[in-house]
């Protein structure tokens, strides 16, 4: 009896040594560097370099089939004009077409409702790398076929946006060294190193949502569209761990 008591006494000791080690061993290991933390923000501001537009055929029939021909003319005349007019072909892309039904509404529970007409949209999506023509083509456009002026963005193209996005970072870094110098001389360190490096940061194009000013187009206003390019602002913001000593 004391041989097994024995023999569960050190099984025991062992199976709790055991768990022990494995508690110890996911304990992380204390950090032994010194840090501050700190961030910085950067702004560039700039001209956009590009303009998007979105234009819109809308067409309606009882015939669905008459719909959409009366719709593929208009659009066909669209983008003609818009190519005549020197915009690449990779530059113009369709965004969108539906079909929508029309039905009449009836007071009749369980009743199938009757289609009244069909209507049909395409939508038409232009970039120019010209933004000073963007209210030329706006007009072209509606004159041409187009009875929505959907939307219409003045942004940067990728190349722009990277290189000021690099701006913008290099000054967010600047910022948060400064700061970071402050601080450390302010409890009497220096700055050895950088631990860590977070990223962040983006820019708004400016919208514009012009469904009324294309409609009013399309009513017969001999008045050209004035659109105003402004600026853009691109940020950048950066957090930075250094280890100071």
């Amino acid at each position: 009896m004391r041989g097994k008591t024995a023999l569960l006494g050190i099984a025991l000791m062992v199976l709790c040594a055991a768990v022990i080690g494995n508690v110890t061993a996911q304990l992380p290991e204390e950090s032994k560097d010194k840090v501050i933390y700190v961030s910085g923000t950067g702004k560039v501001t700039t001209t956009p370099d590009q303009a998007i537009i979105v234009f819109a055929v809308e067409t309606e029939n009882a015939d669905v089939a008459t719909a959409q021909q009366q719709n593929a003319r208009q659009m066909d005349a669209v983008i003609n004009a818009i190519k005549n007019a020197g915009i690449p072909a990779k530059d113009i892309r369709t965004t969108g077409y539906n079909i929508i039904p029309v039905t009449e509404s009836s007071d009749r529970p369980l009743t199938t409702s009757k289609v009244k007409y069909y209507r049909v949209i395409n939508s038409l999506e232009v970039t120019l790398s010209d933004v000073n023509r963007a209210g030329e083509i706006v007009d072209l456009a509606v004159t041409s076929g187009a009875n929505r002026v959907d939307r219409f963005s003045f942004t940067l193209s990728d190349a722009k946006q990277q290189e000021f996005r690099a701006d913008a970072l290099t000054a967010a870094v600047a910022q948060a060294r400064g700061d970071a110098n402050a601080v450390a001389a302010a409890i009497g360190k220096t700055i050895i190193d950088v631990k860590e490096v977070n990223v962040g940061g983006n820019y708004v194009p400016m919208a514009y949502d012009s469904r009324y000013s294309g409609m009013e187009k399309a009513a017969g206003s001999a008045v050209p569209t004035p659109l105003e390019v402004g600026e853009i602002d691109v940020t950048a913001t950066v957090s930075i761990t250094y280890i100071i000593g």
